[in-house]
């Protein structure tokens, strides 16, 4: 849950008389989620945010799914999704439900002749490789390896990288991605046994009001659809605005883990939450300290929901022959656990290096065409001894 912010100019009150020096009042908008009820900035733009000039016809982007129903442990090369030059064309859905969308892209650039918008959901971004300049009209986030990157449905954002060589991990989520509620007091202050606290939330800075007048293009992506709108104004027109939403970034190396006398398990790793789903951080740290523990994780039947990781770096102790940008899938209604000598090989350990990103969903995922074409298909096979 992000803290209250503001940045650039503002009046006193809401929804009062602001002028601009010209004597033309600043164009007031309130930006928020779930109706009235929801997270919500207020913005002040030079000009309303309607100045459509043109709409185009829109084009299906909607993943084809593979696989409808699946009970089989599955991995994904993610390191083979090719990298491509255009920021949207190479975003590859490789995993769906009716609560989130995930996926991986290798962008060489993001193209300056357009920005884009999600109309449809909240947008959360891991950079697996790379770094530069998430830029919105709530001014600016630089970020880079390991950083998350949380972006509010809506988000009018373009993104300026370093160089060419680019990998993300991201999920698209239809409900709002939130910090996790049990760390939270009934104020939204995250609490002292929370593994991060506000301190560690990086929010947007260096708001550049930019007063252009020509024809910028929006992608905006709606119900599996991208429409593309022209607007006659530069959407980053903001003079000044405060409020709870807006993007954010968080380090993943900014997660203080928790850990315990005998193994802990994956709940002590999560990091947000949206409606039906996770996402947990496993990040370096001291392994369990009961002198007959077991580090390695216990056998689990996870019946109500699927499990996928997405391995970012380091050794995974409980797997084996696992690289960078791989991804493992354990569906509901089948036990997973440890490859065969992970548990013998953890006892004794003191400590793990291992990265990786969990993403678990409670109702099953569908398997796209973009994913089978990454599959490594014998993984289901791999603890067999």
């Amino acid at each position: 849950m992000p803290i209250y912010h503001k940045l650039g100019e503002i009046p006193k009150k809401r929804h009062t008389v602001f002028r601009q020096k010209n004597g033309e009042l600043y164009a007031e908008e309130l930006f928020g989620t779930v109706g009235f009820v929801g997270m919500s900035s207020l913005v002040y733009h030079l000009y309303p945010p309607t100045i459509v000039a043109s709409a185009e016809m829109p084009y299906s982007v909607a993943p084809t799914i593979a696989v409808e129903k699946n009970l089989k442990a599955m991995s994904f090369n993610g390191f083979d999704i090719k990298p491509e030059d255009d920021y949207l064309k190479s975003r590859k859905t490789l995993l769906v439900n009716n609560d989130l969308h995930v996926g991986l892209a290798a962008p060489r650039e993001f193209s300056k002749d357009y920005f884009y918008k999600n109309a449809d959901a909240d947008e959360l971004i891991f950079v697996h490789v790379g770094s530069g300049t998430l830029k919105s009209m709530y001014g600016q986030i630089d970020f880079q390896y390991g950083d998350y990157l949380v972006i509010p449905r809506g988000t009018v954002y373009q993104i300026d990288f370093d160089g060419k060589d680019n990998r993300l991990l991201y999920v698209e989520s239809f409900s709002p991605i939130l910090t996790p509620k049990k760390y939270r007091n009934d104020f939204g202050q995250l609490l002292e046994h929370s593994p991060f606290c506000e301190r560690d939330l990086r929010l947007p800075q260096n708001l550049e009001t930019i007063d252009e007048k020509g024809e910028f293009k929006i992608l905006i992506k709606k119900q599996g659809m991208m429409y593309p709108y022209t607007y006659s104004r530069h959407p980053f027109d903001v003079v000044g605005w405060d409020g709870y939403n807006y993007p954010y970034a968080f380090s993943i190396f900014d997660f203080e883990p928790l850990t315990g006398r005998i193994h802990m398990p994956p709940p002590i790793h999560q990091t947000f939450e949206g409606n039906n789903f996770v996402i947990c951080s496993f990040v370096p740290r001291l392994y369990d300290y009961h002198p007959e523990a077991i580090p390695a994780p216990y056998h689990h039947s996870n019946i109500d929901s699927e499990e996928l990781l997405y391995y970012v770096d380091g050794d995974f102790m409980s797997r084996n022959n696992i690289e960078k940008g791989q991804l493992t899938l354990h569906p509901g209604g089948m036990p997973h656990g440890p490859h065969p000598g992970a548990v013998e090989r953890s006892i004794g350990k003191k400590e793990t290096e291992e990265l990786a990103v969990m993403i678990d969903p409670f109702r099953p995922w569908m398997i796209t065409e973009e994913a089978i074409k990454i599959e490594l298909p014998d993984y289901y096979k791999s603890w067999q001894h």
